[in-house]
């Protein structure tokens, strides 16, 4: 299944408390179950003023779906074409 890289511009997403950050999951966790198993969060990085969440899906109209429904930004989507670490320098 695809993987995108979705970038949300939330100003002060750094300063989200632990209760805001839990609220915030609890919402899209909701969304992804009336969704069906096709669409999975795999995780998320939060930044100063940004999130960063890497999703599997089989299509980018899925993530949109998935934002609108729960209320959050896409302010950019991204299919990854492919994934390195460390171990591809070997």
């Amino acid at each position: 299944m695809p993987k995108y890289v979705i970038e949300r511009e939330i100003p002060g997403a750094g300063k989200l408390t632990t209760d805001q950050l839990k609220a915030i999951s609890q919402t899209s966790c909701g969304v992804l179950n009336k969704m069906g198993p096709q669409i999975q969060w795999v995780n998320s990085y939060v930044t100063d003023d940004k999130i960063y969440c890497i999703y599997n899906a089989p299509n980018e109209e899925m993530i949109k779906e998935h934002a609108e429904k729960g209320g959050f930004p896409a302010n950019s989507i991204n299919k990854v074409s492919t994934v390195i670490d460390p171990i591809t320098a070997e």
